[in-house]
């Protein structure tokens, strides 16, 4: 009989395929990167690896799914993708599997597919240092994501209320075997909770922003009344909640909205160390293939140096001093904040 929390992992995946928007609103549309016609380069002289871990690609297949028959299937293709484009990938959510054992599997089925692969856990921020630990061990993996969830527990029907956190990183950052990723699940983050997380020892952090899949939108459609509907696109979007981080001593992951490699090129230009793509992916996959999704992440590995060469910029670095442009709005939000401009 499939319990409660592992149907729920299949309702996500069905839901946020639903809601899946090709156009979204992270905020990339608003950034604009001024081009010169003589970049005095060659994409042969291009490095896009980023300084993080040994990576490859400043682009990763970030947390998804796992703890069903289904959700496992598709952890197994996502792990076959990554592998194939030598790419880092993230487990969906553990707590399911350290609940129930027997759901392991539709978790290790990552590694399984992807033996070589950097992967990084998963578990809500609620979790200590021994749950940590046995989530790495599960996996074998190489770092591990805690996510912070609010909006998504106060919307969920049988979500958390209690959100007392801050304590609990602080002793898993101290204990835990492998990085620890600090990650918001879609509603983004502020200056001062990088502040925060930077004071008990955080390295690293993914600001999930508003843009991509919303988990406050499925939360809600689960509900009997959805009487949660006004929370839909609640939070700061994935370049506000980098301008949020700019001058804070973390290394920041950004995900939420990504669509194209454009989005992903102007990410970095905002201080992402690397980029990550979830619902994209499973959209990809869910619509035409394991084969299909993997050319189209090759040809993203293609165009990213192209263009970064297009920009004048042979690394990450000299990709960050590319001068860049905001809507008014976007810097009416700067001035508000008393943020440093990009």
């Amino acid at each position: 009989m499939t319990s409660v929390q592992s149907h729920r992992k299949d309702e996500h995946v069905f839901l946020a395929e639903k809601y899946f928007r090709p156009v979204a609103d992270a905020g990339f549309d608003q950034v604009r990167l001024i081009y010169s016609p003589l970049p005095e380069t060659a994409v042969a002289a291009v490095s896009v690896t980023p300084d993080l871990w040994g990576w490859s690609w400043p682009l990763y297949i970030n947390a998804m799914t796992g703890g069903s028959a289904q959700t496992g299937r598709l952890n197994a293709q996502l792990g076959r993708i990554a592998a194939a484009c030598d790419l880092a990938i993230a487990s969906g959510s553990q707590s399911v599997a350290l609940a129930e054992p027997a759901l392991a599997p539709t978790f290790t089925a990552l590694r399984t597919a992807a033996p070589a692969a950097f992967i990084l856990g998963n578990l809500g921020a609620n979790h200590g240092p021994e749950a940590v630990a046995k989530a790495v061990a599960m996996l074998q993996a190489n770092a591990i994501e805690l996510h912070l969830n609010v909006i998504q527990e106060t919307v969920m029907p049988e979500g958390d209320r209690e959100f007392h956190w801050l304590a609990n990183l602080q002793a898993v950052v101290a204990a835990s075997p492998v990085p620890v990723v600090v990650k918001e699940v879609g509603n983004g983050f502020s200056r001062e909770a990088f502040t925060q997380l930077a004071a008990i020892g955080v390295h690293y952090v993914d600001v999930g922003g508003r843009g991509g899949t919303d988990f406050g939108q499925i939360e809600n459609v689960r509900r009997p009344d959805r009487d949660y509907d006004y929370l839909q696109g609640f939070g700061q979007n994935t370049v506000e909640s980098l301008l949020e981080a700019q001058g804070q001593p973390l290394t920041r992951l950004a995900t939420g909205g990504i669509r194209t490699p454009l989005d992903v090129v102007k990410a970095l230009r905002l201080g992402a160390t690397a980029v990550g793509l979830s619902g994209l992916v499973l959209h990809w996959l869910v619509q035409d293939g394991e084969a299909a999704a993997i050319a189209r992440l090759k040809r993203w590995q293609a165009q990213l140096p192209a263009l970064m060469a297009a920009l004048g910029a042979e690394s990450p670095a000299a990709l960050r001093q590319v001068p860049v442009v905001l809507t008014p709005a976007l810097q009416s939000y700067i001035n508000q904040r008393g943020l440093p401009h990009p």
